[in-house]
């Protein structure tokens, strides 16, 4: 997919694969490269490749997703939050982080005080990859959006080490690794 854009306002953005924050100015060509789970990841004038959230989707002529709680009825917290890990990408990878197999647990816990607590251990593709905290944060939204969910806790790991082997069978057939 790509798609000529224009900016109608300035925008925060994420540098690929940097992770640094920058602003794009109303009136800013872009390339919309990859649109999936709600975020965008385009390729800028000067070109380096950056991610837009969601929440900024207007302003590049694109509708925002459903909220969380219009797909709640009748899932556990559980369901739920593993539904959310799969709007999740690589900015870089057309490939959801649950298929992916970077994430490594995810598990809802009452609070007694009602609601719950979600705890997500993930990895990246590679330890050096700058995108670690934007997907952390990208996590962390998309689970304290959820209805009843109160508090997050997510933490990247690098051990084990992630492999391709971790991948589901979708996303290699998706990637070409089949």
């Amino acid at each position: 997919m790509q798609k000529e854009v224009t900016t109608t306002r300035e925008i925060e953005a994420r540098e690929i694969p940097s992770g640094t924050k920058l602003m794009i100015p109303e009136g800013t060509p872009l390339a919309i490269t990859q649109s999936l789970g709600g975020s965008y990841t385009v390729m800028t004038p000067y070109g380096s490749m950056a991610r837009i959230d969601g929440k900024d989707a207007d302003a590049i002529g694109e509708e925002a997703v459903a909220s969380p709680e219009e797909a709640a009825a009748g899932k556990t917290t559980e369901e739920l939050a593993w539904e959310q890990l799969k709007t999740c990408y690589d900015p870089e990878i057309p490939v959801n982080i649950v298929d992916l197999g970077l994430v490594y647990q995810c598990g809802a816990t009452p609070l007694p005080e009602g609601g719950n607590k979600i705890e997500v251990r993930f990895t990246l593709t590679a330890p050096g990859c700058g995108m670690g905290d934007v997907l952390r944060e990208d996590i962390l939204g998309k689970l304290l959006a959820l209805p009843d969910v109160r508090e997050a806790d997510v933490q990247v790991l690098f051990d084990p080490p992630w492999n391709m082997s971790m991948m589901s069978e979708a996303a290699k057939l998706q990637l070409g690794l089949m």
